[in-house]
């Protein structure tokens, strides 16, 4: 029954891991990435709907970004969600395509945005700490409950803290890459 535990375990630390990994790359490093405005909401029918679900989203240059619409009569709803988002970026239409281009990073910028991804990593340990903690007290309810012993409940809560360390880990080696990422030049 714990062993189901700590796969679970495992499992949602995963899914926190994957989040993280979708955060950052919505945050700019100066290169174009489909990741910068794929999630981006169009008000698409009344329907706030990601721009990757209404458009085709590609990279013609190393700082450009094209996005052409399936259906033309949303150009305008894609560029107004563009220009509303936290990219900082003007979008340019030519009526069919709808043009992204990513100004060189400033160094301001760059630690703002360093600070920025410091910030999601720490709620992320923070989710793998909430992880742990429902995790033992799960694993105190089967030893109250007489369902494992108590040695078992230490050796168990042991190996839940010894996961939890392997994941705070691989969250700032994440961290780590992206904070490099974002400070190159």
């Amino acid at each position: 029954m714990p062993r189901t535990e700590l796969k679970e375990m495992r499992e949602r630390m995963e899914r926190v891991i994957e989040h993280l990994d979708t955060e950052f790359l919505a945050i700019r490093t100066g290169r174009a990435h489909p990741g910068l405005v794929s999630d981006i909401k169009v008000d698409y029918y009344g329907t706030p709907t990601p721009i990757k679900q209404v458009a085709t989203i590609s990279i013609p240059e190393g700082r450009q970004i094209a996005i052409a619409p399936f259906d033309r009569s949303t150009l305008k709803m894609v560029e107004k969600a563009i220009l509303a988002s936290s990219l900082g970026v003007t979008p340019q239409s030519d009526g069919e395509i709808i043009r992204v281009n990513l100004p060189e990073l400033t160094r301001d910028r760059r630690v703002e945005l360093t600070k920025l991804v410091g910030k999601y990593a720490e709620e992320g340990r923070v989710a793998l700490r909430n992880i742990r903690r429902d995790s033992n007290e799960v694993l105190k309810k089967k030893e109250k409950g007489s369902e494992i012993s108590e040695d078992d409940l230490k050796k168990f809560t042991k190996e839940v803290q010894d996961i939890t360390d392997e994941f705070i880990k691989r969250v700032d080696e994440v961290l780590k890459v992206k904070e490099k990422e974002i400070m190159e030049e």
